[in-house]
């Protein structure tokens, strides 16, 4: 579970906490209305041992159809809170999170099943959670489709787990066990699963984190066909600079909000451009960059100014009141 800061528990004791100051519902209409993913203002508390934790404290996030996102963060930042938001493993506590078109926070027990089984597909980090040992690759990728009685029978489900281990450049996998592929032939038959029954979003936490760097490339590089060839949305959860540096838009997540965006554009000459910029929210917050404070030694309080086409901020000034 990922931390946070915690606070003191509410006199009322209920699982819906009060969120935390800046967290109001007293907002703008939600924008992003056809995205793909849509976290508004978003919160998530946990309780554990008489305090309540923080996880997620106001977060916005829009993912657009098609899109290659990464979201990373230190240890503690929620990420791993939001992508098993996202999954339909957790609750959010308040907020808005729709992810191709479904409330999670109203979905009942059956939608829920429904929606892990058919609009998301999930990969974890660890190889040996992804697939079932006495399963062959290609019985590995008809089982969802069973589950979820699609494919139209045997047969059908036996000629798209083939093409989809063939399209990701693994169908010499088909039949094998998990123990007798590698471990990056056992992340991209995990992909292969996670694509079966058609998903609309892919999400993976930290996919490559067992993996060395040659092997961590033929992972990504799946993702990325998948991602191009199948038009699926895609969200990975990394520490990987390789991984993080190659997507479409890479969001950092600090204390349980959006803090930062990366988007990468070709240049005419090919080369890729990236941009960081700040994440403004519609409450008008933003956070700087943490190195950009130390360097400055930025703390509780900057100057601010307006100018014709920017805002200028500056440290405070010794002797300051």
């Amino acid at each position: 579970m990922d931390g946070g800061a915690p606070i003191p528990k509410s006199p009322s004791g209920v699982d819906d906490a009060t969120p935390p100051e800046g967290c109001s519902a007293r907002r703008a209409p939600v924008s992003g209305e056809n995205a793909q993913i849509l976290c508004d203002n978003l919160v998530r508390i946990y309780k554990t041992e008489g305090v309540e934790v923080v996880a997620l404290q106001g977060l916005d996030l829009i993912v657009e159809p098609g899109e290659f996102v990464a979201i990373v963060g230190a240890s503690g930042s929620g990420k791993s809170t939001l992508l098993n938001i996202l999954s339909g493993l957790d609750v959010p506590t308040a907020g808005v999170a729709r992810v191709a078109g479904v409330d999670l926070l109203t979905m009942t027990a059956k939608e829920r099943l429904a929606y892990r089984r058919e609009t998301v597909g999930f990969i974890w980090q660890q190889t040996s959670r992804n697939l079932l040992p006495y399963l062959t690759g290609r019985e590995n990728v008809m089982l969802p489709m069973r589950l979820a009685g699609r494919g139209g029978g045997r047969r059908g489900r036996n000629a798209r787990a083939q093409e989809l281990l063939d399209l990701l450049g693994i169908g010499h996998c088909a039949d094998r066990l998990p123990a007798e592929m590698s471990g990056g032939e056992q992340q991209q038959v995990a992909i292969a699963v996670a694509l079966a029954n058609e998903p609309q979003v892919v999400l993976a936490d930290e996919p490559t984190g067992e993996l060395d760097s040659d092997t961590a490339d033929q992972v990504f590089a799946a993702l990325r066909r998948a991602n191009r060839e199948l038009a699926v949305t895609a969200v990975i959860v990394t520490h990987d600079d390789q991984v993080s540096n190659r997507v479409d838009r890479t969001v950092g997540i600090r204390d349980g909000r959006t803090s930062s965006e990366t988007l990468r554009r070709a240049a005419e000459d090919g080369e890729i451009i990236a941009e960081e910029y700040a994440v403004l929210d519609r409450v008008g917050r933003l956070q700087l960059p943490r190195d950009f404070m130390n360097s400055l030694r930025m703390e509780r309080r900057v100057r601010l100014k307006l100018e014709r086409d920017h805002i200028g901020v500056w440290p405070e000034r010794p002797g300051d009141a």
